[in-house]
């Protein structure tokens, strides 16, 4: 664009939310600096006086923190070190309760090491609050296929008389099982369906959601900005996913991605449940704030 400015002597004006320490915050930069020809300014929500307070308050009860200040007090924040940062033990493990008649819910991410499926349900949570629990888990470590975590899950919980729910990754895996027997839904339902039969609902969507949207609606629920915590693990049942909520890391510098190559273990069992509170728990992203920088001779 400079060329163009260059020629006519006219002005630019950026517009942005602030995203981590991107390129934008670059410019915004340049204007906090006092840099020749640059000036910027920073607007949250509330100043835009369009958004009623009373669904800035709901927003601060679904968002989580770092999600909050960036979408609604413009905040560059910057995303580095743990992705599932509010997770506690001490807050968010506990002996969860499973009920035979309520639906199951079953969240998968397909992989040959490990496979997994995260066990779900929504219950009343030992803090009173009404929420999603982990009540359990498939983990194989290696040379998995999707039909042997589906026999896990016959094994465990094919005596479940209520409704199941299956969600995850919509892509399907690359690798093992789906290159040789169908895709890895297909092979979910040739061994589910014949359980559960007219009580398993596939809940697939046709694209994944952005990552960073999986894991703003995972963080979410682990921690709000108004504090309430609606997702606890049982760590007996589930000891894999509380070593992922404590150990994926996101990628040094980045934007809020995860480093997947810090540990190859890690990340699956989580990504399958984000699939599925991304999909019920959406955070919706329709209220965003501005950046401005201007540009000139």
């Amino acid at each position: 664009m400079r060329p163009t400015l260059s020629d006519t002597g006219g002005h630019a004006l950026f517009l942005g939310t602030p995203k981590g320490r991107n390129h934008l915050h670059k410019l915004w930069e340049r204007g906090q600096n006092g840099e020749a020809g640059w000036a910027s300014w920073q607007y949250t929500t509330m100043d835009g006086g369009n958004v009623p307070d009373e669904e800035i308050e709901a927003a601060r009860r679904d968002l989580d923190e770092l999600t909050f200040a960036a979408e609604y007090l413009a905040d560059f924040v910057t995303f580095e070190g743990r992705t599932y940062y509010p997770f506690l033990r001490t807050t968010h493990c506990a002996s969860l309760k499973y009920n035979p008649q309520a639906p199951l819910i079953l969240a998968f991410d397909f992989n040959c090491e490990p496979g997994v499926c995260a066990v779900l349900q929504e219950q009343k949570l030992p803090n009173g609050l009404d929420g999603t629990g982990v009540i359990g888990e498939v983990h194989i470590a290696r040379n998995s296929t999707t039909p042997a975590v589906c026999r896990r899950i016959t094994l465990d919980w094919g005596q479940h008389m209520g409704l199941v729910r299956v969600y995850g990754d919509a892509t399907g895996g690359a690798r093992g099982s789906a290159r040789v027997q169908g895709s890895d839904w297909d092979l979910v339902k040739a061994e589910l369906r014949p359980v559960f039969g007219d009580r398993l609902t596939m809940c697939v969507p046709p694209a994944n959601p952005a990552e960073r949207a999986r894991v703003n609606a995972m963080n979410s629920r682990l921690k709000s900005a108004s504090g309430e915590i609606r997702l606890m693990v049982d760590p007996t049942k589930a000891p894999n996913m509380v070593k992922d909520l404590e150990g994926v890391r996101l990628l040094k510098g980045g934007s809020g991605e995860i480093d997947k190559k810090a540990d190859l273990a890690l990340s699956h069992i989580s990504d399958a449940a984000g699939y599925y509170l991304s999909k019920v728990f959406p955070i919706s992203s329709s209220k965003m704030v501005v950046g401005r920088a201007h540009y000139g001779p």
